[in-house]
């Protein structure tokens, strides 16, 4: 099996302050690896040291072979990485922006012309080409910012936070592309806050306080970590009932959905006992990730207090 990203025991440290602790990884070619958590959980700092732009402070990683350390300049070229603050030129269109880092990334000046035209298609982007990039969307920025980390070709595209601010049809095309990329056989890191992006994902990291907390498929995720029988309860004024049903000897956990209570119990048994207490009918339901995304932060909050 052929990982491209490999850490062990990879961290970074701020003075006193652990933003990423001893987190050990794997990520397999073409695979849509996802990285989650709140912010300040250490996402960003992992991507900068698997980009070769931030040294760890002890641990190990390779990327594409190379170590993070000794072969960061080989790194750098071979990957594509779009930050949160892609920079893109305003006063430039969207074409020239596609050729400004075509030069950048040395492509032969015979190849651009065709490489951007390839970049514009996969991006969804033909017939903008001539806009002034402040006069495009949120949407088409997003896709032309990916477009201009992709134009080298990387074998591994990190992107972090790449639909925050868009909509939510933007982020769906988004992650088409990116699933046509996968496969083709370019591996995908991609940070998000999002559970419908994190479900589109072939691996989850969680990562909390800087520690891996979780890594697994969405579907085992939503099947193994939640330990108990989960129901939902549209319960009037949930939010002031969490602090009472949290009380419960029965209650392992409550959290709030929208209108509604998604509330953990200890057993199926206990289904009864919850629906007297409410004196409304709770279903049982399948865990979401977000369901899980909740408990596990829940969990490594525990643990650090």
């Amino acid at each position: 099996m052929e990982y491209v990203v490999t850490t062990r025991d990879l961290t970074r440290t701020f003075g006193s302050f652990t933003a990423v602790n001893k987190l050990s990884i794997k990520i397999k070619r073409g695979e849509i690896y996802g990285f989650l958590g709140p912010n300040g959980s250490g996402k960003t700092t992992t991507i900068r040291m698997l980009c070769g732009i931030l040294a760890p402070t002890s641990g190990s990683g390779t990327v594409l072979g190379h170590d993070l350390v000794r072969g960061a300049e080989k790194i750098k070229q071979k990957i594509g990485y779009m930050s949160q603050k892609f920079s893109l030129y305003d006063d430039l269109t969207a074409f020239e922006n596609l050729e400004f880092y075509a030069g950048m990334y040395s492509i032969p000046y015979r190849e651009r012309k065709n490489r951007i035209a390839e970049m514009l298609e996969l991006s969804l982007l033909e017939g903008k080409e001539r806009e002034l990039v402040a006069n495009l969307s949120g949407g088409f920025k997003q896709r032309l910012a990916m477009a201009c980390a992709l134009i080298s070709r990387p074998a591994i595209l990190f992107l972090d936070e790449p639909t925050s601010g868009t909509s939510p049809v933007s982020r769906r095309m988004f992650f088409q592309i990116i699933q046509r990329l996968a496969n083709e056989g370019v591996t995908v890191m991609v940070t998000t806050h999002f559970m419908d992006e994190a479900e589109r994902c072939y691996n989850i990291a969680f990562i909390s306080e800087g520690m891996l907390i979780a890594n697994d498929t969405p579907d085992n995720l939503k099947n193994n970590v939640i330990e108990g029988c989960l129901v939902e309860v549209d319960l009037p004024g949930a939010l002031q009932r969490t602090g009472d049903l949290e009380k419960l000897p029965y209650v392992k956990e409550c959290s709030i959905h929208g209108p509604l209570l998604h509330v953990l119990l200890e057993s199926e048994r206990d289904l009864d006992a919850l629906n007297r207490f409410t004196g409304v009918a709770a279903t049982i339901i399948r865990p979401s990730l977000e369901d899980v995304f909740i408990s596990l932060a829940k969990k490594a909050k525990r643990r650090v207090t």
